[in-house]
């Protein structure tokens, strides 16, 4: 049995967590969110990864707590600057959310700090050097004062700080230097305050040698402190970060959605400071001046004495470093569309598919789209955009599909937060090729990832289908588990048009045949579901639920789970992020258990499974694949599809392959607690990662005739886990 590994020192015994109140029947959103970075942050010093991919977990938990108070710390503030009384669900006032807030995430940066400074300290030993000012003599002074002159002082503009020159403005996740001077002539004291350019790469990677060299920008140009300011004596110097409201809120009178969005974009970079990092150190006439310009009077403030930006160690993880990566991993392509030479409308058109995202290539939606925008016999294409990235073959497939003369409609989701930007320039470039672009609706989020390709066949026209849990994102699609599921069910076909109509013209749908979405009934569909298994167990049948997603936050389903488990439903949940719900109180929630699963990839595939009045898994039970997690956003305002899986194989794949070996994974998974901690799940005699078991055994439904021979998929059973 693996030994535990020691847990990382989140808090002081003298510092608490907020004590769980009895009765408590929900825990806080927010800081349910910060203890997934946790979890996440924790995969930074979980020996099992290599070197650099613990650094990336590292970053990866910075940017997210940098998303976090853009959004969500933001709207809070908001609320509180507007004096609203609201509580949140576990009773808990904005104060005293923001209190707790701030108090956990100066805890995670500064363990943040630690295990940076443990990780730089085992890259040194490993060949790759970051430098600090004291650290750079020899050759790499010489280097690094040439480059410093040739490369970076044109683009810097430092800017002197008097009553003459007002304080500048500071963009968001912005990076500045206050350097207090002397002037050598007359001892003139003088303070510059010098913003680093977000273009300019965070690190300078110095050439030559056997050992891989990175020094920061700021810490160059420091070092460089003469060149910029000749005759003048640095005193001191220190540096801050911010970060604004990031958020965008869309009136209601806002009837031209582009260019709303268009002016929201700029707005946003101009947002409120919601937090304020000082490196310590700083002179105090220093803080109080970047404190009272930068209006720290509202916004939380942090004093580090490590790296501020933790996000941006990424760039140190693009290192040539084969041997302290993952090891390369090429994704498979399904042998069924081998087997019909390529041709995915063969292929699905002979049985439904899913693709099991990253183990099998995304290449199949792009073939499948490619395939559509060159058969003659396509006549149209609808596609729903949420977020494509910045080099998408989706678009291009699109775009070629239109000027081949075919009718294209192209839902983009101006709302893809963060992604807006470049949905705008996406929908621009569709236009100008002929592709009806619909931007849906005001109020609500396109988040349903749906396509449809209606192709001429044997003097009629038949609907070929892709849903999918994840979205058309050709790098994400790498790192992210996803399902594809590919039909050409004509019931399928049918709803999907519905869909499509509502959202481009507010057709509501009369009646949907197989599909369920939101905002219309998902949230009331999932209960009678769940009321279901309830009626199994009083008629003295078994009653079982498994569902995954990423978030499980809406009071009413979590209440109609607890209802569920006093009834006797055994209920298994994998939520990876924010977990409202409270396991395993007696009277309450006993017979729900909650995992959470952190490794090499992001977990993100919507899931769920129904007894059906046996114990899970059974051929007879009940499985649905989503767009949407279990929030209220997702059943209220957002355009969410559920789709039951019928097919046979596809049904074994998902339910005995997917949601078993989820469950059964035992080296990269978090249990929750009644009491809101996250214990690591400690492998016995028999491991189980199903990254690696994915990753060496290919799919069910995609495996073809191969699925028949001798060296089929090995199995999975419960029993593993007993």
């Amino acid at each position: 049995m693996s030994s535990r590994p020691a847990p990382i020192p989140f808090g002081n015994d003298d510092e608490p967590d907020v004590p769980v109140q009895p009765g408590a029947r929900y825990f806080n959103r927010e800081l349910s969110w910060l203890a997934f970075n946790r979890r996440v942050l924790e995969e930074a010093t979980n020996r099992a990864h290599p070197l650099l991919e613990r650094l990336r977990f590292l970053s990866i938990s910075g940017n997210n707590l940098d998303e976090f108070f853009m959004v969500r710390v933001a709207g809070l503030k908001g609320q509180q600057l507007q004096a609203v009384e609201q509580r949140s669900a576990d009773g808990m006032t904005i104060s005293q959310q923001l209190a707790e807030i701030a108090r956990q995430a100066d805890r995670l940066m500064a363990e943040q700090q630690a295990i940076w400074r443990e990780i730089r300290g085992e890259l040194r030993q490993a060949g790759i050097r970051v430098l600090g000012v004291d650290e750079i003599d020899g050759a790499v002074s010489d280097w690094l004062a040439v480059h410093f002159r040739e490369q970076i002082f044109p683009i810097l503009t430092p800017q002197a700080l008097d009553p003459a020159h007002p304080f500048p403005f500071i963009p968001n996740k912005g990076l500045s230097v206050v350097f207090d001077l002397k002037r050598r002539s007359d001892g003139e004291s003088i303070r510059e305050l010098l913003m680093l350019p977000a273009a300019v790469p965070r690190f300078v990677r110095v050439p030559g040698g056997d050992t891989a060299c990175y020094v920061s920008l700021e810490t160059v140009i420091r070092h460089s402190a003469g060149q910029l300011f000749p005759g003048y004596d640095v005193v001191g110097s220190g540096a801050f970060r911010i970060i604004r409201d990031s958020d965008i809120e869309i009136e209601e009178e806002a009837e031209d959605l582009v260019r709303y969005f268009r002016s929201a974009i700029k707005r946003r970079r101009r947002g409120r400071v919601i937090r304020l990092k000082l490196e310590s150190g700083m002179t105090p006439d220093v803080e109080k001046l970047v404190k009272q310009e930068l209006g720290g009077e509202d916004a939380l403030i942090t004093e580090t004495a490590g790296f501020l930006g933790i996000g941006e160690l990424e760039q140190l993880v693009d290192e040539d470093r084969p041997d302290l990566k993952f090891t390369a991993y090429a994704p498979r392509f399904p042998e069924r569309i081998r087997e019909h030479g390529g041709d995915c409308f063969a292929a699905i058109r002979d049985k439904d598919i899913v693709i099991h995202h990253p183990y099998e290539t995304f290449d199949v939606v792009l073939a499948f789209l490619k395939q559509a925008a060159d058969d003659p016999d396509v006549v149209a294409i609808k596609q729903t955009l949420y977020r494509a990235g910045k080099q998408s073959a989706v678009i291009r497939a699109l775009i070629d599909a239109a000027e081949a003369g075919k009718s294209v409609t192209a839902v983009v989701e101006l709302k893809a937060r963060f992604d807006e930007e470049q949905n705008l320039l996406w929908a621009a470039q569709l236009e100008r090729a002929g592709v009806q672009v619909v931007y849906g609706f005001i109020d609500w989020k396109t988040h349903a990832k749906i396509s449809m390709v209606v192709r001429r066949e044997a003097g009629t026209y038949r609907t070929y289908c892709h849903f999918g849990t994840g979205n058309y994102h050709p790098v994400t699609a790498r790192i992210y588990t996803d399902l594809s599921f590919f039909t050409a069910d004509p019931r399928v076909g049918r709803d999907a048009a519905q869909i499509f109509n509502y959202i481009t013209g507010y057709v509501d749908p009369p009646g949907l045949e197989v599909v369920t979405m939101s905002p219309k009934n998902l949230r009331s569909s999932l209960c009678a579901l769940i009321d279901a298994e309830i009626d199994h167990v009083r008629a003295g049948r078994p009653g079982a639920l498994w569902a995954k997603m990423n978030s499980l936050v809406d009071p009413d389903i979590i209440e109609k789970l607890y209802e569920a488990s006093n009834a006797g439903v055994e209920i298994d949940l994998i939520v990876r992020g924010i977990c409202c719900l409270r396991p395993g109180v007696p009277g309450m929630s006993e017979n729900i258990r909650v995992k959470s699963v952190i490794g090499r990839f992001l977990e993100h595939s919507r899931i769920w499974a129904f007894g059906n009045g046996k114990a899970l898994p059974n051929d007879g039970a009940k499985v649905y694949i989503s767009s949407a997690d279990w929030m209220p956003r997702n059943f209220d305002r957002r355009v969410e599809y559920m789709l039951p899986i019928e097919n046979r194989t596809v049904h074994d794949q998902v339910l005995d392959q997917v949601m078993l070996a989820n469950l059964l994974d035992n080296e990269q998974s978090w249990e929750l607690n009644a009491d809101g901690d996250y214990d690591r799940i400690i492998p016995d005699d028999r491991p189980f990662n199903l990254h690696r078991y994915f990753m060496t055994n290919p799919s069910l439904s995609g495996r073809g005739a191969s699925l028949h021979n001798s060296d089929a998929v090995p199995k999975l059973s419960l029993r593993r886990r007993r």
